[in-house]
């Protein structure tokens, strides 16, 4: 079974192009929603969080405080760092076990979709990655648009991840999603080439 890494930048659209793969029977692995689970289900890294970032990291309820953290880790980029040493391999565990499951098995191919696919070193856990392309100015609408989200939050987000000319010559495929080009004609295109492997 091959798996397939669907990456890009902060409103590039990743998740809508997901959707499309999705809608024509392809497996998904949603890395943020899995990181979402695992903050809440997996008692070693619960550990790990409560010793790095304190108490406050879960609230009185015993549930992921995300605005608290977000707020400091976003500022933090030593903190950040340690962060994602401690989520990362956790993930990836997950995403093994996952692909293991008889659902993920029966289709030729699975895509894991992660904002930091490189960044995280997550493509060393796929066999192919897409990359969803979108101008800036576009992304920057789009999340403001969507997102109960600042312009500073947008830009400290944007600023945490690699542009996209850093990590666009590591893709097998590129969708360009500018509002140009048909999004579903160039994702049915990919999963053609990806059945046919």
């Amino acid at each position: 079974m091959l798996s397939v890494g669907v990456t890009g930048n902060i409103g590039s659209g990743k998740s809508t192009v997901c959707s499309i793969f999705q809608w024509m029977g392809v497996p998904i692995y949603e890395a943020d929603h899995a990181v979402k689970r695992l903050y809440r289900q997996h008692e070693g890294l619960k550990k790990a969080l409560v010793s790095l970032l304190g108490d406050n990291a879960y609230n009185a309820k015993g549930e992921f405080d995300s605005v608290w953290v977000r707020q400091r880790v976003f500022a933090n980029d030593e903190l950040r760092s340690t962060l994602n040493a401690l989520v990362h391999p956790v993930v990836f565990e997950d995403f093994a076990k996952w692909c293991s499951e008889k659902e993920a098995q029966n289709h030729p191919y699975v895509i894991k979709e992660a904002a930091i696919l490189f960044e995280s070193g997550a493509d060393a856990t796929v066999d192919l990655v897409v990359g969803v392309l979108a101008p800036l100015d576009i992304r920057r609408q789009r999340v403001l648009a969507r997102d109960s989200m600042s312009e500073g939050e947008f830009e400290r987000r944007v600023q945490a991840q690699w542009p996209q000319e850093k990590w666009l010559k590591r893709c097998d495929y590129i969708i360009q999603n500018n509002g140009d080009s048909s999004l579903i004609k160039q994702v049915v295109e990919i999963h053609h080439q990806l059945m046919n492997r």
